[in-house]
Parts: C-alpha cells; sequence; structure tokens
C-alpha cells in the first residue's frame, strides 16, 4: 500500500478539487485506473454509473479513507502525493476540509442528536460543550430536526437521520462535502427530504461531489456530471446534454437501463 504526503499551502482561497491520475487496486483487482477529474470551488459534480464503476472508491480518496496506490490529490488549499508519509496533523487538516456523508448515517445509537452533532466539533476543533451545542441547534434548525436535539436516533426516521449526519458534517465547516449515495438506502419519500436539504446547500454555493442514483438529482441540480464505467471516467461534461445525448454507448446503455425501468 501506498504511503502518502501533504503540503499545505499559505494561501487561504478556495481553490476546489484536483485528481489527477489516481489509481487504486485492491489485492489483485483494480477499481480505479488512471482516473483524473477537476471541480470548481462552489460547484456541484454529480457521479452515476453501473454498481462496480469505482464511483465510492474514487469518493472516500478524496479525504483518504481509502489509499490511493498512484496519483495526486488537490483539495482545496491541500496537496497529497503518493510515495511519501502523510502526518496525523495534515490528515486531520484535510478531514476538516472535506466531509463526508455515507449510505449509512453512522450516528451514536447511545447519544442524543444533539450530542451526535456536537460531539465531534469538541474533539475535532477543541470547541467548548456550550459553543459547540450553539452551533449544533443552529443547523438542526436548518435541516428542519431541531425540535429532535433530545432525542435519539433510534427514534428517527431514516430521513431525519441522514438530515442529522448532514448537520453533523456542517458542523465542521468543511469547504467541501461529500456524498456517497445518501438517499439509496431510504424509501422515496424520505429521500426527497435529504435531497430538498443537499438542493439548498447547492443553492447556497457548497462545493459538492455527489455519487448518486438519483437522475433528476444529476439533471437540474449538478453543474457538472462525470459518469463512471469499469473503473474510468467515460464521459464527462453538462448534464443536460449528457442525459439528452449521451455520446458514448456505455452511456447510453447505462441511461437507458436507469430511466426506462
Amino acid at each position: 500500500m501506498a504511503v502518502l504526503d501533504a503540503v499545505a499551502p499559505q494561501e487561504a482561497t478556495h481553490l476546489g478539487v484536483d485528481l489527477e491520475h489516481i489509481s487504486k487496486r485492491f489485492g489483485d483487482h483494480t477499481v480505479l485506473d488512471d482516473v483524473s477529474l477537476h471541480v470548481d470551488p462552489g460547484s456541484v459534480t454529480a457521479m452515476i454509473g453501473p454498481s462496480g464503476a469505482g464511483k465510492s472508491t474514487f469518493l472516500r480518496c478524496i479525504n483518504l479513507l481509502e489509499r490511493p496506490d498512484s496519483g495526486i490529490i488537490r483539495v482545496d488549499n491541500h496537496e497529497i502525493v503518493t510515495g511519501r508519509r502523510i502526518p496525523a496533523r495534515e490528515l486531520t487538516a484535510l478531514r476538516r476540509t472535506v466531509g463526508m456523508v455515507f449510505q449509512s448515517f453512522n450516528l451514536f445509537p447511545n447519544m442524543t442528536v444533539l450530542r451526535n452533532v456536537s460531539f465531534p466539533q469538541e474533539k475535532i476543533l477543541g470547541r467548548s460543550r456550550e459553543e459547540a451545542d450553539a452551533r449544533s441547534l443552529a443547523l438542526l434548525d436548518r435541516v428542519g430536526l431541531k425540535d429532535k436535539a433530545s432525542s435519539h436516533p433510534a427514534r428517527c426516521s431514516g430521513g431525519q437521520q441522514q438530515r442529522i449526519a448532514i448537520a453533523r458534517a456542517l458542523a465542521l465547516s468543511p469547504s467541501i462535502m461529500l456524498f456517497d449515495e445518501p438517499t439509496s438506502a431510504l424509501d422515496p419519500e424520505l429521500g426527497l427530504e435529504v435531497l430538498a436539504v443537499m438542493r439548498e446547500l447547492a443553492e447556497e454555493g457548497m462545493t459538492m461531489i455527489v455519487v448518486t442514483h438519483e437522475m433528476s438529482f444529476a439533471r437540474d441540480v449538478s453543474d457538472h456530471l462525470v459518469v463512471m464505467a469499469d473503473c474510468h471516467i467515460i464521459e464527462q461534461g453538462d448534464p443536460h446534454e449528457i442525459m439528452t445525448d449521451p455520446k458514448e454507448e456505455r452511456t447510453k446503455r447505462f441511461l437507458r437501463a436507469v430511466l426506462e425501468r
């Protein structure tokens, strides 16, 4: 497994995301093969494609939940290159920059909703409990769940738990948000609650990369659409153009399968 190093330049400007020649293998199985992508700050990039295409692994490489075997990752003011060890403080700084929301909610079942959102702020950012709780309540209000602050996750619906997970990620003030199929575990009605919050974030200019099977979100909300298949990006560009007139035969087959079912 490759080791990595990070260099954080001094500039404070947000630079978006650049991933160059990212490859990843698990044993003899290639998951990503020389994949490159640029994401502008303040833009929404949607990633679609068949299961097993490498979308989730690619997303997890951005904040080093998976370590790429080769390539360069530039995230905001951080640069990650393969071949050298990454200091723990730089890894922490990178993950503060990049918030992530998963398919599963990953909430602490023994903590209240408020503590779920506040606890990471105290541990990662060093905020006092009072300061963290104030920010948490404001974010829970923003996602429509302030009234659930004293409840435990088991008393919340799946859609509510995913919105709590979004509030928890936002509480760390990230520059970039990653979403890995955030509605896939929800029924359509509950999924709409989560998509509404994501649409609001997009309208406010949050840089977002979203792996999704929600074609309407990919078409109507994203600024840039990426189609992945067989460990590669096979097509990317304007969402409406790709949805209505894809150039690659593999994209056409995928869209037919998704849109006609």
